[in-house]
């Protein structure tokens, strides 16, 4: 069952230098329960695509296009109804936990006021219940913990706690925008597995943005590589990975550290980002691109089908270079 559609959506940001278009034409489906992992380097649009589906640009940014969640468009709605929608169908877990958590609340306060808001729930039953939330996410002592401060938690343990309070409501939909940023190996397994398993015990969709490939490959059902606030190239994951057809796609892979393929040095993708104010006609990529030809430069590629359920936009793919 479709859950979220996403269809053409254009985010764009008035600044002094310009409008910096930071998505251009995205459109994606997520089912229920469905797991989908949006990848690419720093500035490749793919927080900005999950704030618009939210509604939470900045004021200087607007959005067109159609966002339906559960067959209803989203993307307009008035803030009092999109409030109630983030939490009650649609959560975010955001990058850095020390800055989303209120430094000067106690945990539990915290916790309790989302049950207090959106349902209704008197001081000690959001208590117990965030307290049996903390222990499912696997925070030890848990009604302990209610009553300390985010400074006294390490960085895995409020990246914890942001994807207990996310979960406090059961939305339907759960968007983790680089939920392993600044966590050490081990941490990162843990959340990815925590994750994983809370896919499996709420039925809960769940988003992944990253730029880190490593995580991708075994928590994610499909993969969507975004660049220049385009789709690159998207389709089931373990395909995706296999056998990669745009060159984006190719670089991202490569530059992967791999233990079976001994290495002299890191490979890179040469060159820079585009300017988001100054894009082209053709594929943000072909200044960069080392099987970029003239139709490159020119027109924009539309995405095609080609393969089992994959999409790409690109004049010279992999495959049909000689």
């Amino acid at each position: 069952m479709m859950l979220l559609d996403v269809e053409n959506l254009s985010v764009a940001f008035d600044t002094p230098d310009g409008t910096v278009r930071a998505v251009n034409g995205i459109s994606f489906q997520l089912d229920a329960g469905e797991t989908l992992a949006i990848v690419g380097e720093s500035g490749s649009g793919k927080t900005q695509l999950a704030f618009a589906t939210l509604g939470l640009l900045a004021r200087n940014g607007r959005a067109e296009g159609r966002v339906r969640l559960a067959g209803e468009d989203i993307l307009n709605l008035p803030e009092r109804k999109l409030n109630r929608l983030r939490a009650e169908q649609v959560s975010m877990i955001f990058q850095d936990p020390m800055t989303s958590l209120n430094p000067y609340m106690r945990i539990g306060d915290q916790m309790a006021e989302v049950l207090t808001l959106h349902r209704g729930m008197g001081k000690r039953q959001a208590l117990d219940e965030s307290a049996q939330m903390l222990d499912a996410v696997r925070i030890p002592d848990a009604k302990a913990r209610l009553r300390m401060f985010p400074h006294e938690f390490s960085g895995g343990m409020r990246q914890r706690i942001m994807i207990a309070m996310s979960l406090l409501c059961r939305p339907k939909v759960l968007i983790a925008d680089e939920p392993t940023t600044a966590l050490d190996v081990t941490v990162q397994a843990q959340i990815m597995e925590l994750l994983s398993e809370i896919r499996a015990e709420f039925g809960t969709a769940i988003v992944l943005i990253t730029h880190d490939l490593g995580i991708v490959a075994g928590a994610c059902e499909r993969t969507m590589v975004m660049y220049g606030g385009r789709v690159m190239e998207t389709g089931p994951t373990d395909a995706v990975f296999a056998n990669p057809s745009h060159p984006y796609t190719l670089g991202l892979l490569a530059a992967v550290p791999r233990l079976d393929i001994p290495q002299d040095h890191l490979s890179t993708i040469p060159g820079e980002p585009p300017d988001l104010t100054r894009l082209g006609p053709g594929c943000p990529f072909a200044p960069r691109c080392p099987l970029a030809h003239e139709p490159c430069r020119e027109v924009m590629p539309p995405l095609q089908p080609f393969g089992d359920n994959r999409l790409r936009a690109c004049h010279a793919p992999r495959e049909e270079v000689k």
